[in-house]
């Protein structure tokens, strides 16, 4: 059986309530406020793996075994060149768009010169 992400999540706000160590009626509880079938199941297996480790614990035993995967994208580049990328923005001139009226083609009911736009 899979574990269920509501039950879990039914934990963890239990926790960060105030309640250490919740258990299956606190979990309960939080789950009816929100309308929701607890599957008592789902809660038993839950509460039996977590066992009595603590969850900030388990939190940061989860973490360390996904930093192994490594991280997505890559870093910002390096910080130097900052006066020098400067200047050669400097150096760079933007093109100027020329400006084309469209027109509208009376689309909107005005004459060509006629609107008060």
């Amino acid at each position: 059986m899979i574990l269920e992400m509501k039950v879990i999540s039914a934990y963890m706000l239990c926790v960060l309530g105030g309640n250490a160590s919740p258990g299956a009626d606190d979990i309960k509880k939080v789950l009816s406020a929100l309308d929701i079938a607890a599957d008592d199941a789902a809660i038993t297996l839950f509460l039996e793996k977590l066992g009595d480790k603590v969850l900030a614990d388990v939190i940061t035993a989860g973490k360390a075994k996904l930093s192994k995967f490594g991280g997505g994208g890559g870093g910002g580049g390096g910080g130097s060149g900052g006066a020098a990328a400067a200047v050669e923005e400097e150096k760079e001139e933007e093109e100027e768009e020329e400006e084309v009226d469209l027109g509208g083609g009376g689309l909107f009911g005005e004459e060509a010169g006629d609107g008060d736009y």
